[in-house]
């Protein structure tokens, strides 16, 4: 499978450096520029500067220009490349992409997400809460180390089904006294809606609510996975784990 996000962090990160060298060269030419027309304002008529002098600085100066036109080019390459993985991006429409983060997306009373203990532990809660920050279910979860799946119907404590959108699920684990505090990761899972892109990056929608960067991929599945998501009411068909090449 390839690592997406590597490529994504990569190009980010090249953008990011790019700007900042090309900030930097042209504040030393400004600076060069300032001292060199000075020394030639304030010099001596009577004896003035060394010709070879004179022409190493002038090739100095041309060679900040030159690093400054390069850098300026490999952003232009840098964003062409944003744009390419904006373009492959696209086939991911209508496809179930799990990302990295604790914001789910709710779509026809069906949610999904993951959360990996790292050590057992005493007890696990799971809480989900709507974007206002209000608490709607709660759960026991899973102590054992590892990855554990979370599967909601979108009901709420009382048995009210709840409205599509984005919902965020938070697990808390609780361990011994003098133990040392177990790490929870979590991932979500989502049918992609769209692409978007600006100067920070690419981002996939996730139902009609959630959005994620490009580089929080983990998996691309089927357009047929979300249907298959069994939350325990009786949808037809079993959950298949068919991942494809992202």
């Amino acid at each position: 499978m390839t690592d997406i996000s590597a490529l994504t962090n990569t190009v980010q990160a090249g953008i990011t450096q790019t700007a900042s060298s090309s900030q930097t060269l042209s504040a030393d030419m400004n600076t060069f520029l300032t001292l060199l027309t000075t020394q030639l304002k304030y010099q001596d008529p009577m004896d003035p500067m060394d010709t070879a002098e004179f022409t190493n600085q002038l090739v100095q100066y041309s060679s900040v220009e030159q690093a400054i036109q390069t850098n300026s080019k490999l952003d232009t390459l840098l964003n062409l490349t944003i744009s390419n993985l904006g373009a492959q991006a696209i086939s991911y429409i209508g496809k179930t992409a799990q990302v990295l983060g604790d914001v789910m997306p709710l779509e026809g009373g069906k949610a999904k997400a993951t959360y990996t203990l790292s050590k057992d532990v005493l007890s696990t809660t799971i809480t989900v809460k709507d974007m206002s920050g209000k608490v709607v279910y709660t759960e026991e979860g899973n102590v054992i180390s590892g990855t554990h799946e979370f599967v909601w119907n979108g009901k709420d404590s009382n048995g009210n089904q709840l409205e599509d959108g984005a919902y965020q699920i938070i697990v808390s684990p609780k361990v011994g006294n003098g133990d040392a505090s177990a790490s929870v990761t979590t991932t979500v899972f989502g049918r992609v809606s769209g692409v978007a892109s600006d100067d920070n990056g690419v981002y996939i929608g996730l139902g009609d609510a959630v959005t994620a960067n490009l580089s929080d991929i983990l998996t691309m599945r089927d357009d047929k996975y979300f249907n298959n998501i069994n939350t325990g009411e009786g949808d037809a068909g079993e959950n298949k784990d068919t991942t494809l090449t992202v």
